[in-house]
């Protein structure tokens, strides 16, 4: 299945999954995946392989995630992709540094400032010792700006 997700994204720049879209902004070197709806932690755990596949093969360490769809998140998803799938992504990058911007949802940053388990793994994801640089944001424009110097509003 990856290599036809290649395939087919190198065809029309834009591939469609279950539970996302990605699409790779050549412009700005920057991949862009946008949630439309929720899944399984097997779900997204498949998708996020997809992410990675994707991203080696255009080269690119700079993603957008926009997660403004998605009003909740389990705690076992987010203890998944800030200890296990962001280090994973990272070291397969190298030597190229991930850096993700993530375009927040009022509903996600609630549960991010006053969940105990959610704090945690927020905090453990954007400090600056990880082998990669997050932050989040609530204005795409100001993602993309940190993404992408080269980006203009």
């Amino acid at each position: 299945m990856p290599g036809l997700l290649l395939l087919l994204l190198a065809m029309y720049s834009t591939v469609e999954l279950a539970t996302r879209i990605i699409s790779f902004r050549a412009d700005l070197d920057v991949m862009v995946v946008r949630w439309h709806t929720h899944a399984s932690l097997e779900g997204v755990q498949a998708d996020y392989a997809h992410m990675l596949e994707l991203a080696k093969a255009y080269q690119t360490s700079d993603w957008l995630l926009d997660v403004r769809r998605r009003d909740k998140v389990s705690a076992e998803l987010s203890a998944w992709a800030s200890g296990v799938y962001y280090q994973q992504a990272a070291a397969e990058l190298a030597p190229r540094r991930l850096r993700i911007a993530v375009l927040n949802s009022p509903a996600l940053t609630e549960i991010y400032r006053t969940d105990e388990e959610h704090k945690k793994h927020v905090e453990y994801v954007l400090d600056p010792a990880r082998p990669f640089d997050m932050r989040v944001f609530d204005d795409e424009g100001e993602a993309m700006r940190w993404l992408s110097p080269v980006y203009l509003s």
